[in-house]
């Protein structure tokens, strides 16, 4: 049976009343209290008397006295020392001088150096900011303060302003940057391979920016941008194969020519020489001659015949070989893994891992299709800035919880993807009911608003030799399965 505590007694409650004279009535408690009991009961009382937790403290050590729980009573003195007593710093009687100073020279130490360092763009700012470090450096307590405040109020004043000129100058420049890829996207054809590129930074741009994102994002282009480089040298090699072979081609025929030449000319020589000739014999010979002239242009022509079929085939390959690496590069250009909102996977990403993880059919895999409750209802309470902070939240609470090969990726919207290698299903259920836990117990800040959030989620085990695509349907299945029950579900998938 629980123990009810015992009200303080009314010399404890007048202390509480007494304001100003309660330095004199927490004497008089102490009064006669001589033995261990009654300068216990005399504490407890005057705990009593204290505001908030300490008041409350004071109740449970008077119900101990009360009921001569001895035992509890040391507990509950051990509590307060640890929490309370132990913090306490004994200091010197010029405690609050010192307090002053400490707080002088921090203050200092923030404008002369952090601030004057922000400034180094705004040197009157720099000079004024470093003035006002000396102006604190050389006040003492005891001295007039409202020199100091003015000329601090100012300083902020002054600060204030020069942040919001820089605000507005980076939102220029973002602007400016974004107009620049939107002109030279319209200026490109639609199927360019820089199409891909120029999107991705655009909605870059479009976000709120954070180093994690634009970082990832620069890790990725860099990646884009050395695959692109091989299939451009690809490319070219093949064009220039095309050239030498042209070359080759004109030269062959600049030689048939010639030779056809030459051919004409001996014919007309052959002519002559027919209408001089005075015997059998000499005119049997000229035309052994023009025969054997004859096969040899003949040749020469199905020669080059022949090449020019084989530079035709040649070329045609050459044509296809280009069409290839333009269709290679210009995927490329679209094969940015990740999502650069939240920073985890995007479709491309989510399929190139899942494809790999796939083949390996010696190890489980579990695949988990996320889908956030009422996101639309987030949206309109807190505007889409505070749905793409819910959807970051979202992704940082899951990453923190995600092992070695474990990977997120984002669908679209609100929908995401968990990919779970080696375990099975009733594992990945496990995790997933654990993962919103997790989430609940961690709503996120906006705007000085807690929001909390809420995910229904379908697992789905890859089964031997299934599809990428039939395992994500079965997983989506599930979930809107959860989505009908009531959301905030986790249900498997048949």
């Amino acid at each position: 049976m629980a123990r009810r505590p015992t009200p303080p007694p009314a010399a404890a409650v007048e202390l509480v009343a007494s304001g100003g004279a309660g330095t004199a009535m927490l004497q008089r408690l102490f009064i006669g209290a001589n033995a261990p009991e009654p300068v216990l009961a005399a504490f407890a009382q005057g705990m009593c008397t204290l505001p908030g937790e300490l008041g409350d403290m004071g109740q449970r050590l008077h119900s101990a006295h009360a009921e001569k729980d001895w035992e509890r009573y040391a507990r509950l003195l051990r509590q307060l020392i640890d929490k309370y007593i132990r913090t306490v710093e004994l200091e010197s009687s010029n405690t609050h001088n010192s307090q002053a100073e400490q707080l002088r020279d921090m203050l200092r130490d923030t404008l002369g150096a952090v601030l004057a360092s922000l400034m180094q763009q705004s040197p009157e700012l720099e000079q004024q900011a470093q003035r006002m470090g000396e102006e604190l450096r050389n006040w003492r307590s005891g001295q007039p303060l409202q020199p100091v405040a003015v000329h601090l109020r100012e300083l902020c004043h002054q600060v204030g302003v020069r942040s919001s000129s820089l605000q507005e100058q980076r939102d220029l420049l973002l602007n400016l940057f974004d107009m620049l890829l939107e002109n030279i996207a319209e200026l490109l054809d639609g199927d360019s391979w820089l199409q891909g590129q120029i999107r991705s930074i655009r909605q870059l741009l479009a976000g709120p920016l954070d180093a994690s994102s634009l970082e990832q994002t620069r890790n990725d282009l860099r990646e884009v941008i050395y695959r692109q480089g091989l299939l451009r040298e690809g490319i070219d090699q093949s064009k220039q194969a095309m050239k030498d072979l042209m070359v080759d081609f004109v030269q062959q025929v600049d030689g048939m020519v010639t030779e056809t030449g030459e051919f004409h000319d001996r014919i007309a020589s052959y002519a002559i020489a027919v209408r001089q000739t005075r015997s059998i014999s000499d005119l049997t010979q000229l035309l052994q001659d023009v025969l054997q002239d004859t096969a040899r242009v003949q040749a020469q022509a199905a020669r080059a015949r022949d090449h020019l079929a084989n530079a035709r085939a040649e070329a045609k390959a050459a044509e296809q070989r280009v069409q290839q690496l333009e269709r290679e590069l210009e995927e490329a250009g679209s094969q940015l893994r990740t999502d650069p909102l939240t920073g985890a996977l995007n479709r491309r990403g989510l399929e190139q891992q899942l494809g790999e993880l796939l083949a390996d059919p010696n190890t489980p895999l579990s695949v988990a299709m996320l889908d956030l409750d009422h996101f639309g209802q987030t949206n309109a309470e807190h505007g889409h800035a505070g749905g793409d902070q819910a959807l970051r939240h979202l992704v940082a609470v899951t990453q923190q919880r995600l092992r070695g090969r474990d990977c997120l990726a984002r669908l679209g919207g609100d929908e995401f993807v968990l990919v779970l290698p080696g375990l099975n299903r009733a594992a990945a259920l496990e995790t997933l009911r654990q993962l919103q836990q997790q989430l609940a117990q961690r709503p996120f800040l906006h705007e000085q608003q807690r929001v909390q959030l809420r995910f229904s989620a379908g697992v789905a085990q890859a089964q031997p030799g299934e599809a990428l695509q039939a395992l994500l349907q079965r997983a989506d299945q599930a979930l809107y399965a959860a989505k009908r029950v009531g959301r905030n579900q986790v249900l498997p998938a048949d």
